[in-house]
Protein backbone atom coordinates (compact mmCIF):
# COMPACT_ATOMS: atom_id res chain seq x y z
CA UNK A 1 0.00 0.00 0.00
CA UNK A 2 2.95 2.28 0.71
CA UNK A 3 4.17 2.32 -2.78
CA UNK A 4 0.44 3.25 -4.16
CA UNK A 5 1.15 6.92 -1.51
CA UNK A 6 4.78 6.81 -2.06
CA UNK A 7 4.20 10.58 -3.93
CA UNK A 8 1.27 11.23 -1.34
CA UNK A 9 -1.35 10.79 -4.03
CA UNK A 10 -0.12 13.50 -6.40
CA UNK A 11 1.05 11.59 -9.29
CA UNK A 12 -2.54 9.68 -8.67
CA UNK A 13 -4.08 14.20 -8.94
CA UNK A 14 -1.87 14.35 -11.97
CA UNK A 15 -2.96 11.02 -13.62
CA UNK A 16 -6.73 11.56 -13.31
CA UNK A 17 -6.66 15.53 -14.34
CA UNK A 18 -4.25 14.41 -17.39
CA UNK A 19 -7.46 11.60 -18.34
CA UNK A 20 -9.65 14.26 -17.11
CA UNK A 21 -8.39 16.78 -19.69
CA UNK A 22 -8.07 14.22 -22.78
CA UNK A 23 -11.83 13.58 -22.44
CA UNK A 24 -13.07 17.56 -21.76
CA UNK A 25 -11.25 18.03 -25.08
CA UNK A 26 -12.53 14.56 -26.60
CA UNK A 27 -15.47 16.16 -26.12
CA UNK A 28 -14.73 19.90 -27.46
CA UNK A 29 -14.60 21.80 -24.03
CA UNK A 30 -12.23 24.48 -23.75
CA UNK A 31 -11.53 23.69 -20.05
CA UNK A 32 -9.35 20.48 -20.72
CA UNK A 33 -6.42 22.64 -21.80
CA UNK A 34 -6.54 24.38 -18.26
CA UNK A 35 -6.81 21.17 -16.39
CA UNK A 36 -4.27 19.67 -18.47
CA UNK A 37 -1.98 22.61 -17.61
CA UNK A 38 -3.21 21.98 -13.64
CA UNK A 39 -1.57 18.33 -14.48
CA UNK A 40 1.58 19.35 -16.21
CA UNK A 41 1.67 21.82 -13.23
CA UNK A 42 1.78 18.64 -10.65
CA UNK A 43 4.08 16.55 -13.35
CA UNK A 44 6.73 19.46 -13.16
CA UNK A 45 6.47 19.98 -9.23
CA UNK A 46 6.86 15.85 -8.81
CA UNK A 47 9.59 15.74 -11.65
CA UNK A 48 11.38 18.43 -9.98
CA UNK A 49 11.43 16.99 -6.17
CA UNK A 50 10.27 14.37 -5.14
CA UNK A 51 10.66 12.17 -8.57
CA UNK A 52 14.45 13.97 -9.16
CA UNK A 53 13.56 13.00 -12.95
CA UNK A 54 14.49 15.69 -15.45
CA UNK A 55 12.76 14.43 -18.57
CA UNK A 56 9.69 14.53 -16.90
CA UNK A 57 10.12 18.51 -15.74
CA UNK A 58 11.08 19.38 -19.26
CA UNK A 59 8.84 17.21 -21.34
CA UNK A 60 5.69 18.74 -18.94
CA UNK A 61 6.92 21.95 -19.31
CA UNK A 62 6.55 21.96 -22.88
CA UNK A 63 3.44 20.41 -22.73
CA UNK A 64 1.86 23.33 -19.79
CA UNK A 65 2.98 25.92 -22.85
CA UNK A 66 1.57 23.91 -25.32
CA UNK A 67 -1.61 23.67 -23.78
CA UNK A 68 -1.71 27.62 -22.59
CA UNK A 69 -1.18 27.99 -26.37
CA UNK A 70 -3.76 25.85 -27.46
CA UNK A 71 -5.91 27.24 -24.67
CA UNK A 72 -5.60 31.04 -26.13
CA UNK A 73 -5.65 29.89 -29.62
CA UNK A 74 -9.03 27.96 -29.20
CA UNK A 75 -11.55 30.10 -31.10
CA UNK A 76 -8.68 31.09 -33.86
CA UNK A 77 -10.45 29.06 -36.26
CA UNK A 78 -14.03 29.52 -35.30
CA UNK A 79 -15.92 30.47 -38.26
CA UNK A 80 -18.53 32.30 -36.42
Amino acid sequence: MGEFLRYAGLDWLAMTLSLLSVYLLGNKNRAGFLVFAGANATWIFLGLTWMTSLGIAVGNTVFLFMNIRGFVNWRKNDPS
